[in-house]
C-alpha cells in the first residue's frame, strides 16, 4: 500500500466515494489506502501481458481485464485493483453497479519498490482467500523475473520462478501459455 490510511470508513462509504473519486483507492478493514501512479515501464509490462492473454483467450469463454476494474475479496474485506484479472464464464459482481468483480481466476501484479512486500505478502495472503483464484503471477518490472503460484488440493500452492526469457509459463487455469519474452517485450533495462 502506498499511503497513510485515513479514518475508518465502512464498505458501502468507501464504494460511494470511490464510484466519484478521480483518482482509484484500495479499501482494506476500514482504511483507504490512495493509490500511487504507475511508471512507464509498469504500464508497458501490463499491456504487453493484455496483449497476448487477449489474442490466446479468443474463442474461450474467458475475458481479461486491466487495472480499472475493482475487486472485492470478501473475507478480507479488501477492494483492490489488481493490474490484470482473467475471468471465465459469468463474471459475478459484488453489487448491481456491475463495477466490483468476485471471480477472477487468474491474478497478475506488477510488482513496484513501493507495491513489492505488500503484493507478495498480506495482498498474495488476502487473493488465496478467493474460491475462484487458481493462479496467481508476479512481474518484476526492474528485472526479468516473474514468481507463478497455483492452486492445488487443499489450498496447497505451488510456486514456480521464471528468469529464463526464452522460458513459457503454462496458465492451465485458461489454457494459455505467457511467454516472458512477451511479457518484456521493448522494455529498455538501462
Amino acid at each position: 500500500m502506498s499511503s497513510q490510511p485515513t479514518t475508518f470508513v465502512s464498505p458501502e462509504e468507501y464504494l460511494a466515494q470511490e464510484r466519484l473519486a478521480e483518482r482509484k483507492s484500495e479499501y482494506l478493514q476500514g482504511e483507504v489506502f490512495a493509490m500511487a501512479g504507475a511508471s512507464p515501464r509498469h504500464v508497458w509490462i501490463v499491456a504487453n501481458i493484455l496483449a497476448e492473454f487477449r489474442q490466446q483467450l479468443k474463442g474461450k469463454p474467458c475475458r481479461v481485464s486491466a487495472s480499472d476494474l475493482r475487486l472485492r475479496v470478501t473475507p478480507a474485506r479488501l477492494y483492490t485493483y489488481p493490474d490484470v484479472m482473467v475471468i471465465c464464464g459469468e463474471a459475478q459482481f459484488a453489487d448491481d453497479q456491475k463495477d466490483t468483480v468476485l471471480n477472477p481466476i487468474l491474478i497478475v501484479e506488477v510488482l513496484s519498490e513501493s507495491t513489492r512486500d505488500y503484493d507478495r505478502g498480506k495482498k498474495f495472503q488476502n487473493y488465496r482467500k478467493l474460491p475462484s483464484l487458481i493462479e496467481y503471477l508476479m512481474i518484476e518490472q526492474d528485472e526479468p523475473h516473474i514468481e507463478h503460484w497455483t492452486r492445488q488440493r487443499e489450498n496447497h500452492w505451488d510456486f514456480v520462478e521464471i528468469d529464463d526469457l526464452a522460458r513459457s509459463i503454462e496458465l492451465t487455469s485458461i489454457g494459455c501459455v505467457l511467454p516472458p519474452a512477451e511479457v518484456y517485450d521493448k522494455i529498455d533495462w538501462s
